[in-house]
Parts: structure tokens; C-alpha cells; sequence
């Protein structure tokens, strides 16, 4: 479904942003996959290539929160193969801090890594797809961008701001040809959610419709589909994929 193209992954060593990367090296892209940490990266490389060696993929740890270094390692990717097809925005942190634990220095960290960065990937990868005609923009929401949370509030508050920025990025950019959507998970088995004791899964379970928590491939699957040519003629969505758990 993505033969040939090529797709920028942040976030993309561990949990869903792994699953997504695989998912399209599955599908026939070349993947570069943006970390925080050299190590983190080299081991996730290390992972996909032992699945396929034949998979192109490479890796870069660019400080996402620092406009240059992410314009700079968007330049290597458009130096390297000529264009950037794909852009996943999954990179961000989550948060379940009480308002009475906050600062404001913490609520702008938050923010920072949710909200800038994904416009410092943004921006400079713009100016790409728009000189070679078109591409797709990716970002990852959440469920409690709806719906919200009983704690941590920066957290739906940057994902909302995910939600706006993909709506108001679609309309602007699909006279250019590039498709601007968003994926908002619910409960989804990464590592965090498969340490807890099953006294915490079982409600988080009893609460889903479908009655299971979401796997990451649930969420690449989805990214696969906006990605794909599949999705030709949709922009400006958010996809819930969460198993109707929206409150």
C-alpha cells in the first residue's frame, strides 16, 4: 500500500510509533524513524532489521523541541532520497499530574513537546511536499482530546491543539495537495499499560464497547489507511480508534 514512498516517523522506537513503522516497512516504504536517544534508536533498528533485513530504514535523534535540529534532520532525509512522502507527528509524553502538583513550567513542557514540536517537523517538511506537489501529514491525538481527563490537564489541552492544528493545516494545504489527518487512540497495550496489575485492566476493559484494550497495530493499521492511497480524498479528519470508549 505505500510501495516506494518515503515516511518520517517520530516517536518511533517503542509502542505505537514502532508498530507504525513496521507497518509501512510491512507495506513497502522506506522509513526513517526519529528518538530521543542514540541507543533508543540503534535498538529499535536493530529489532526491525532482525525482523527483515531487507526492510530500508535508518534513524536520527534529533531534539524535536529545537526548530534547527529537526530541520536539520529533515534536510539529511530529503537529501538522502530526493522527497518525503510521509510525515508521522506520534512523538509526545503523557501526563496524570493534580492540578495543585502543577507549574506553570511544567504545563509549558508539556505543551512544548506535544504542540512545537510537531510544528518544527511540520514546517520545514511543508516546504518539501509542496515543491514535489503533494504528501500526507500524520499526527497522533487521543481519545481524551474529546473527552478529556480527570487529571493531568496538559495533556488533553496538547491534544486538543493537535486536533486544531490538523483541521486548520488540512484546509490550508490541500490547494497544495498534502492530506493533513489525525489518529486519537483510547486504551492502547504499550508497555505502560501492559505492566499494570489486572485489578486496573479489567474496569479499563469493562468500560471499552468492544470489550479489550486497543493493540498498537489497531493504531498502525489506521495510520497505514491515512497514509495509503486508500485515503486519497480524506483530510482534515480525526480517526478515533479507541473501541467507542470516548468518555
Amino acid at each position: 500500500m505505500l510501495k516506494g514512498k518515503i515516511a518520517v516517523v517520530t516517536g518511533g522506537t517503542r509502542g505505537i510509533g514502532y508498530s507504525i513503522v513496521k507497518k509501512y516497512l510491512e507495506n513497502g516504504a522506506k522509513v526513517v524513524l526519529f528518538g530521543s536517544r542514540a541507543e533508543t534508536v540503534d535498538k529499535a533498528l536493530a529489532s526491525l532489521k532482525a525482523e527483515n533485513a531487507e526492510w530500508e530504514v535508518s534513524g536520527a535523534y534529533p531534539n524535536l523541541k529545537d526548530g534547527k535540529s529537526v530541520e536539520d534532520a529533515i534536510a539529511e532525509v530529503k537529501e538522502k532520497y530526493g522527497r518525503i512522502d510521509i510525515l508521522v507527528n506520534n512523538a509526545g509524553v503523557s501526563d496524570s499530574k493534580k492540578i495543585d502538583d502543577y507549574t506553570s513550567e511544567h504545563f509549558a513542557n508539556i505543551m512544548q513537546l506535544n504542540v512545537n514540536a510537531i510544528m518544527n517537523a511540520v514546517m520545514p517538511v511543508v516546504k518539501i511536499m509542496k515543491e514535489q506537489g503533494g504528501g500526507c501529514i500524520l499526527n497522533t491525538s487521543s481519545m481524551v482530546s474529546i473527552c478529556g481527563q480527570p487529571s493531568g490537564v496538559a495533556y488533553p489541552t496538547s491534544k486538543s491543539a493537535v486536533n486544531g492544528l490538523t483541521w486548520s493545516l488540512a484546509r490550508e494545504l490541500g490547494p497544495s495537495g498534502i492530506r493533513v489527518n489525525a489518529v486519537a487512540p483510547g486504551i492502547i497495550k504499550t508497555d505502560m499499560v501492559a505492566a499494570l496489575p489486572e485489578k486496573m485492566i479489567q474496569p479499563l476493559i469493562n468500560a471499552v464497547p468492544l470489550r479489550r484494550v486497543g493493540e498498537p497495530e489497531d493504531i498502525a493499521n489506521a495510520f497505514l489507511f491515512l497514509a495509503s492511497d486508500m485515503a486519497s480524498y480524506v483530510t482534515g479528519e480525526i480517526l478515533s480508534v479507541d473501541g467507542a470508549m470516548r468518555s
